[in-house]
């Protein structure tokens, strides 16, 4: 089924809020340095999956989950004002994995380019075990015939 274009601009919409009420400041001294990363907006335009990311340790990381946690209701009321719509969404926070997963890729790259450079010098001083072409070839009309 095609996403709503509704429920997508309204998640763009609650992105950009988020992120400017964020960036103005929220009184919380759990609140970490906080990228969001992507909003998804519910097909009946009444939730909201905010995920974001946190740069710095675990610690801060579950601080920051705390304090957006309680600044939830906060959050939503600047979200509410913002929209023109009939409901506000309810507002869920997830920690997004896009750092973990870019690295865990970056490192597959890395040993794929060590086999593939390993695979080249193997190549080089390699012989063949036969023919060097080995196909058979059509025999060439003889002027005799």
């Amino acid at each position: 089924m095609a996403e709503n274009p509704r429920a997508r601009k309204l998640a763009d919409r609650i992105k950009e809020i988020i992120a400017k009420r964020l960036d103005k400041g929220i009184r919380d001294p759990r609140l970490g340095f906080v990228t969001i990363t992507d909003v998804q907006v519910t097909g009946d335009l009444q939730h909201a999956n905010i995920f974001y990311t946190v740069y710095g340790t675990e610690e801060e990381r579950e601080g920051t989950k705390a304090a957006l946690e309680s600044a939830k209701g906060l959050l939503r009321k600047e979200v509410g004002a913002n929209i023109n719509s009939r409901l506000t969404p309810s507002l869920d926070f997830f920690l997004d994995a896009i750092p973990e997963n870019a690295q865990h890729i970056e490192d597959l790259l890395r040993e794929a380019r060590n086999r593939d450079t390993e695979v080249a010098g193997l190549a080089q001083g390699a012989a063949y075990a036969g023919d060097e072409d080995p196909y058979v070839k059509p025999r060439e009309a003889d002027d005799e015939e």
